[in-house]
């Protein structure tokens, strides 16, 4: 933690959650935060054809409506996820619905893809600079009739600003959203959206914590056949682990941070193991350090995406994983990410 995030963190902290993330989006957009040192060139990897300068991403979910993704970058990011974004602008869940578990190194939301909508969104995204690998990340509004039609709208809406695309279909907080990886509907939505997306950037699908032995078979199959470009593996969790603290522990969202790695890591090793290593993976939850992420990438990730860390631990976050990171490859003789990726599987 810098000092100078050291100073500011109880300011935000005294501040309800979701107030003080919107707080954070504005200072990003202000500039003033310093721009972090180029991540050692042992970190430069690559996955699904993208160069990343590091294998650490901001997962979706802090820029939902793409407002400071170059802001993002410059934290010492290797690429950055913007979204969840919706066809139509959306208000979310009814709040309170943002709570913090300070002692788990924790938060639980149930914001339920809050947005203002691809229209918003697709200026923001054309006025950039394509300078770093942001990718976009679409789901589907609450009270749509048909939620495939809304996921092939905001492939073919982004396909051409967004250097990867993914479909979110393992938020806990749309109803029956996450039906939609069951294996039939997993393929025609999947299919649907490599049509709509053409020969635009790669197409990744985000999948849940919460998957049975059957999930897992169903989905790595559906990666494995589809042509898709890989797995986010995963979202927020469902469930509640005896070791809870904080006094926000029974409210209903997805659970993120610390408590979710060690689960969603088994999870992504099963996944790197049922689809043989053949399917690129990104590892996502829990990650709040440099061994956190090459565990993730020891167990069959090429990247790792981190958020909830970054509210507890501020801005200095990215620099210091990547230091710690690229130590670890170094002390296990290891000369690039790539030759880690999947030892542990």
């Amino acid at each position: 933690m810098t000092f100078a995030y050291a100073l500011a963190r109880p300011l935000l902290f005294a501040l309800d959650a979701e107030t003080a993330h919107g707080w954070t989006i504005r200072a990003l957009k202000t500039g003033i935060l310093p721009t972090a040192a180029r991540p050692d060139p042992i970190l430069a990897t690559r996955i699904a054809g993208l160069g990343l300068s590091s294998p650490l991403g901001l997962a979706a979910g802090f820029d939902k409506n793409a407002e400071v993704p170059d802001a993002i970058l410059r934290m010492g990011f290797g690429f950055a996820e913007v979204g969840t974004i919706t066809p139509l602008p959306q208000v979310g869940n009814p709040k309170p619905r943002m709570f913090r578990l300070v002692d788990d190194g924790a938060v639980i939301n149930r914001l339920g893809f809050n947005n203002q909508g691809l229209a918003a969104v697709l200026i923001r995204l054309q006025a950039r600079r394509r300078n770093g690998v942001v990718g976009v990340n679409v789901g589907a509004n609450k009270d749509s009739e048909d939620r495939i039609a809304d996921y092939v709208a905001g492939v073919r809406a982004v396909r051409g600003v967004a250097d990867y695309l993914t479909i979110n279909i393992s938020s806990p907080n749309t109803p029956g959203l996450r039906d939609l990886q069951s294996k039939a509907a997993l393929t025609e939505l999947v299919c649907r959206c490599l049509e709509a997306r053409g020969d635009g950037p790669p197409l990744f699908v985000k999948v849940a914590p919460d998957l049975t032995e059957t999930d897992i078979t169903d989905i790595a199959d559906v990666a494995l056949t589809s042509g898709i470009d890989g797995l986010i593996v995963s979202n927020t969790t469902i469930t509640r682990p005896a070791s809870l603290r904080g006094i926000s522990r029974h409210e209903a969202g997805g659970l993120s941070g610390k408590p979710l790695f060690v689960a969603s890591t088994e999870m992504l090793r099963q996944i790197a193991r049922a689809t043989g290593g053949r399917v690129p993976l990104i590892g996502v939850g829990g990650i709040s350090s440099g061994a956190d992420a090459y565990a993730k990438i020891r167990a069959g990730a090429s990247a790792v995406q981190v958020y909830t860390a970054l509210a507890y631990a501020g801005p200095g976050l990215p620099a210091r994983i990547n230091a710690e990171l690229a130590a670890l490859l170094k002390r296990d003789g290891l000369t690039s990410v790539a030759a880690a990726v999947g030892l542990d599987t």
